[in-house]
């Protein structure tokens, strides 16, 4: 039997690589994007209580009714902006799902999907799965800036999709209102469809607000949002999240996501929908991770590493450029197993084409981890 994958050149995810090497070496893991502290007891013993009180069996397909609605109130809350809880807001088994669906949906063989590197590696390869072809622009360290002259130069007749993600990770860099006026622009009178990947949307720093697309009303009637539970509330495990777009967008979203999942853990979702109700503490998440950020940025200042701050997300870029010459892989792998602190080299975001001698550290970890690992980040 011979066998021809759709995916060839493949390798292990280096989140799962990095993660398998600390395990090995017993060295503090800030390379893989997850919290080691617990998320509230109040969202832990609501989904205990949906268990057992009966919310065991399928959710709805576009998901528990109580969450959507809480989701839109959110919407309206925090950005002035409203998706109907009917028929703009599918709940899904977390963003990565979403975002696979919203490419199957609209990418066929000779489309064109405009994405920016480094870029989580989730994206390209649900594009080639899907016959699309990834045009990628190149986010230059240390700023990481947008060059919308790329983007308007890269547009073509095949261009079906632009991706985009802000917060952004791995940089900790955000979006502008500027560049999502610049990208309303660059898309008004076409048929381009913009995803924009927001999972760290409330992990946003220095008193920056966060530029959602449902802000710029041109733009909101062409993009899918995808969002996390999971990265808001500290459980990245439950795998939940959701997807909002506009109805004619979203019906032909749920056509595909009725068969990849159907429907998503019912008693996470009633759960979530009933800890939604009080001031939910995703307001107060910003202030939180920033003193984190803060904290470990302050560890680290005796260190050879130089830094920008990050703007959002839990993860922070450090260059090492004074320190080594090494492949950022190299100087990865050996600072597991030499000095016990895992993270992630950012070329593995370039398809290891640019190395820009960065690596991307996550402190979402206790001041206990945050401590010992910046002591050992300062005896590099």
């Amino acid at each position: 039997m011979q066998l021809s994958p759709k995916l060839n050149k493949v390798e292990t995810s280096i989140f799962s690589i990095m993660s398998a090497l600390a395990n090995k070496h017993n060295a503090i893991n800030l390379s893989q994007g997850f919290p080691n502290f617990k998320s509230d007891q109040k969202l832990i013993d609501a989904v205990s209580k949906a268990m057992n009180t009966g919310y065991n069996q399928y959710a709805p397909m576009a998901g528990n009714l109580e969450l959507r609605q809480a989701i839109n109130k959110k919407f309206e809350t925090l950005y002035n902006s409203s998706y109907h809880p009917e028929t703009e807001i599918t709940v899904t088994a977390g963003a990565t799902q979403a975002i696979f669906t919203i490419i199957s949906t609209f990418i066929k063989p000779g489309d064109e999907v405009i994405i920016f590197k480094p870029a989580y590696d989730c994206y390209e390869p649900a594009i080639t799965l899907n016959g699309g072809k990834t045009i990628s622009i190149a986010l230059k360290a240390p700023n990481y800036k947008i060059d919308w002259v790329s983007v308007a130069n890269s547009i073509t007749k095949n261009t079906k999709m632009i991706l985009i993600n802000t917060p952004h990770n791995p940089s900790g860099t955000v979006l502008t209102k500027t560049d999502l006026l610049k990208l309303q622009e660059l898309t008004n009178n076409t048929n381009i469809i913009v995803l924009s990947d927001e999972v760290y949307e409330h992990i946003i720093f220095d008193e920056e607000q966060h530029q959602s697309v449902c802000l710029f009303p041109q733009l909101k009637q062409r993009s899918f949002i995808t969002a996390s539970f999971g990265k808001t509330f500290h459980n990245t495990g439950w795998k939940v999240g959701y997807t909002c777009a506009p109805k004619d967008l979203m019906k032909a979203f749920k056509n595909v996501h009725q068969f990849n999942v159907f429907s998503v853990h019912h008693p996470t979702q009633k759960g979530l929908a009933d800890y939604l109700q009080t001031p939910s503490h995703y307001q107060e998440l910003a202030g939180f991770y920033q003193e984190k950020r803060d904290k470990f940025l302050e560890l680290i200042k005796p260190s050879r590493f130089k830094f920008t701050p990050a703007k959002g997300t839990y993860f922070q870029v450090l260059d090492f450029s004074n320190i080594t010459t090494e492949k950022d892989t190299e100087f990865a792998k050996r600072l597991t197993i030499e000095n016990g602190l895992a993270s992630i080299p950012l070329s593995v975001f370039n398809d290891y084409e640019r190395d820009d001698k960065v690596l991307r550290f996550c402190f979402a970890k206790t001041e206990d981890t945050l401590k010992t690992a910046a002591d050992i980040l300062n005896r590099i």
